[in-house]
């Protein structure tokens, strides 16, 4: 297990003054990160053998969101490879090891020179100490199902802020434009993303909107109707 301590701060908290939803994720992607650089197969190892990791999916469970100033623990492991596919838990813990926030993630290793998912290889498998204990997550079934009907919601035009070091739309950039679109007063209790293609500088999304018992179900697309990315979003109490 890799782990960082830190400290809500003012600039990721959102207007209750707790730690955001992206500013969740922000510290979930940072955490793995922070593994990959401290074994020595970061970023920068992986552009010199044109590799990447890519992410294909998130369960996040939010128990309660951190408030500003409150110390946390976030904590990430590998539990498996197959294939292409490397699948990767987290949590959020407070001074006290309670669970604040739990996630589940699939990833995939893509060959950047050429443009498709490769297999593994030996380096990643003998580099990252796979722990065979996943989380136990809510039920999820592995695709989000779009309904029939839905809401179309004002187009958005990727932006440079939207952008990480892939120069795509970085993940937890597609929840923040997803949660424009939901009421004010709902509060995020589980998420589920599926990325499909990746979203790059001037791209446009149209994104598609479906209340659901749970909560509701985003698709942002393009102007033909390929997806770039579905979100179930739950309401907290569920």
């Amino acid at each position: 297990m890799y782990t960082f301590d830190s400290r809500v701060r003012y600039s990721e908290t959102d207007e209750e003054g707790n730690l955001s939803v992206v500013g969740i994720m922000n510290y979930l992607q940072d955490c793995s990160t922070f593994q990959s650089e401290d074994l020595k197969l970061g970023i920068s190892y992986l552009n010199e053998e044109k590799r990447a990791w890519w992410l294909s999916g998130w369960q996040i469970e939010i128990l309660r969101q951190p408030h500003l100033g409150e110390r946390i623990r976030i904590s990430t492991w590998p539990y498996g490879f197959k294939g292409i596919y490397g699948y990767r838990n987290f949590t959020i813990e407070d001074e006290m090891g309670n669970p604040l926030v739990r996630a589940d993630s699939t990833w995939f290793y893509y060959d950047l020179e050429k443009g498709c998912p490769v297999r593994v290889p030996e380096s990643q498998l003998e580099g990252y100490q796979i722990e065979d204990k996943p989380l136990a997550m809510p039920p999820a079934p592995k695709k989000i199902r779009l309904p029939e009907t839905y809401e179309t919601a004002a187009p958005v035009t990727v932006e440079r802020h939207h952008l990480d070091t892939n120069r795509h739309v970085n993940n937890a950039q597609y929840v923040a434009i997803a949660r424009e679109l939901l009421p004010v007063d709902f509060a995020l209790g589980e998420l589920r993303v599926e990325y499909r293609k990746a979203a790059v500088l001037g791209n446009v999304m149209y994104p598609k909107l479906a209340q659901v018992p749970e909560g509701y179900v985003v698709s942002l697309q393009d102007a033909e109707g390929q997806v770039y990315a579905n979100l179930w979003l739950a309401r907290t109490g569920l």
